[in-house]
C-alpha cells in the first residue's frame, strides 16, 4: 500500500510539473514584445518567439509595436488673424521602446491623443488663415516635431501628422471666392497685355520688312483673298494698295494749288474801291439838312446837295459814290377839329372874298 501511495504522489507531482511548465511557456509574435516583471521589478522586454515566464514570480505585459492610426477630433481654433475655423487631423505613431511605454506612462495611446489635440490648437493659433491654407506642409512638420519631442520619454515615435480638413465659415468662403476671382482677372489682364506687347514688337518688325520689300504686301493681299474665298462669303472686300492712289492724290493737290493761285491773281488785278469815312447819322430835326433852292433851269428848280453831303466825283472810270439821301420834309400840322375846340377854320387856307 505504501508503494502504491508513493507512485501516486510521484505521478501527481509530475503532472503538476508538466502543467506548470506548460503555463510558463509564452509565444510572442513578431510585431509584439513582452515586458517581463520579476517580483515587481522590470527585467527586460522579450520576444519575439518562445520563452518562459515563471508564475507567480514573473509577470509579462504585451506591447504592440505596429504603427497606430488615430483621428484627432475636430478642434475649434482661432487663427492669428481672428478667423474661427474647425480643423481635423490624423496621427501616425508607434512604440519603439516597450519598457518605457509600460513603465513611464499609464496609457500611452490616450496620452498621445491628448498631446496631439493641444499641439494642433497651439500651432494653428500662431499662424494666419492664408498661411494655413498655403503652407500646410510646414505646419504639419512643426506639429509632428512638437508631439514627437513630448512623447519621446514614453518610448513613442510620432512619424506623421497631417491636417485632414479645414472648415471655414460661409462668409469667409464667399470672400475668398471673390478674392480668387479678382486675382484670376488680374492675371488674365497681365497676360493679355504681355501678348499685345509681344505682338506689337512682331508687327513693327513685319512693317519694317514690308517697307523694304513692297512685294510682300501684295503677297499678303493675295493670301487674304484666298482665306476669304475659302469661307464662301457673298461679299469680298478687296484691299486697294495706297501706292496706286498716291499719284492721283498728288495730282489733285497740285490742281488745287493752281486754282488757288489763279484766284489770288484775279483779286490782285481788280481795282479797289476807295473807302469813305463813316458819316454821322442825324438824330434830331435841327441836325437834319435843309434843301436849298437852286436857280430854275427850264422852268424847274435844280436840287442842291445838302449841307455836309459829298460832292459828285468826276467820271474817271470809277463809279461815283452816291451821296446820302436827304430827309423827307415834315408835312404841315393839321388843325384840331371838334365841337369844343373853338373855331374850326383852317388857318393855312387863303382868306375868302
Amino acid at each position: 500500500m505504501n508503494g502504491a501511495a508513493g507512485v501516486i504522489c510521484v505521478a501527481a507531482l509530475l503532472f503538476i510539473g508538466v502543467m506548470y511548465l506548460f503555463a510558463a511557456v509564452r509565444i510572442i509574435p513578431e510585431y509584439e514584445r513582452g515586458v517581463i516583471f520579476r517580483l515587481g521589478r522590470l527585467v527586460a522586454a522579450r520576444g519575439p518567439g518562445l520563452f518562459f515566464v515563471w508564475p507567480p514570480i514573473e509577470r509579462m505585459v504585451r506591447v504592440d509595436q505596429r504603427t497606430l492610426t488615430m483621428d484627432v477630433p475636430g478642434q475649434e481654433v482661432i487663427t492669428l488673424d481672428n478667423v474661427t475655423i474647425k480643423v481635423n487631423a490624423v496621427l501616425y505613431f508607434a512604440v519603439i521602446d516597450p519598457s518605457r511605454a509600460v513603465v513611464n506612462v499609464m496609457d500611452y495611446i490616450r496620452a498621445t491623443m491628448q498631446i496631439a489635440q493641444t499641439t494642433v490648437r497651439g500651432v494653428i493659433g500662431k499662424v494666419d488663415m492664408d498661411t494655413l491654407l498655403a503652407d500646410r506642409q510646414r505646419i504639419n512638420s512643426e506639429i509632428q516635431h512638437i508631439i514627437d519631442e513630448q512623447t519621446e520619454p514614453w518610448g513613442v515615435k510620432v512619424s506623421i501628422v497631417e491636417i485632414k480638413d479645414v472648415e471655414l465659415p460661409q462668409s469667409m468662403q464667399r470672400a475668398m471666392a471673390r478674392q480668387a476671382e479678382a486675382e484670376r482677372e488680374r492675371r488674365a489682364k497681365i497676360i493679355h497685355a504681355q501678348g499685345e506687347f509681344e505682338s506689337s514688337i512682331k508687327l513693327a518688325e513685319a512693317a519694317d520688312i514690308v517697307a523694304h520689300e513692297p512685294v510682300t504686301l501684295q503677297l499678303r493681299y493675295l493670301q487674304t483673298l484666298t482665306e476669304i474665298a475659302a469661307e464662301k462669303n457673298s461679299t469680298i472686300l478687296f484691299p486697294f494698295p495706297m501706292d496706286i492712289i498716291k499719284p492721283f492724290l498728288g495730282l489733285m493737290s497740285s490742281l488745287e494749288e493752281v486754282e488757288a493761285r489763279k484766284a489770288d491773281d484775279g483779286k490782285a488785278s481788280t481795282p479797289q474801291r476807295p473807302q469813305l469815312p463813316p458819316q454821322p447819322v442825324p438824330t434830331t430835326p435841327a441836325q437834319l439838312p435843309q434843301a436849298s433852292q437852286a436857280p430854275a433851269v427850264g422852268g424847274r428848280a435844280m436840287p442842291q446837295p445838302a449841307q455836309g453831303a459829298m460832292p459828285a466825283m468826276p467820271a474817271t472810270g470809277t463809279p461815283p459814290v452816291p451821296s446820302p439821301a436827304a430827309p423827307r420834309p415834315v408835312p404841315p400840322t393839321q388843325p384840331l377839329q371838334g365841337p369844343n375846340m373853338g373855331d374850326n377854320r383852317n388857318f393855312n387856307e387863303p382868306p375868302r372874298r
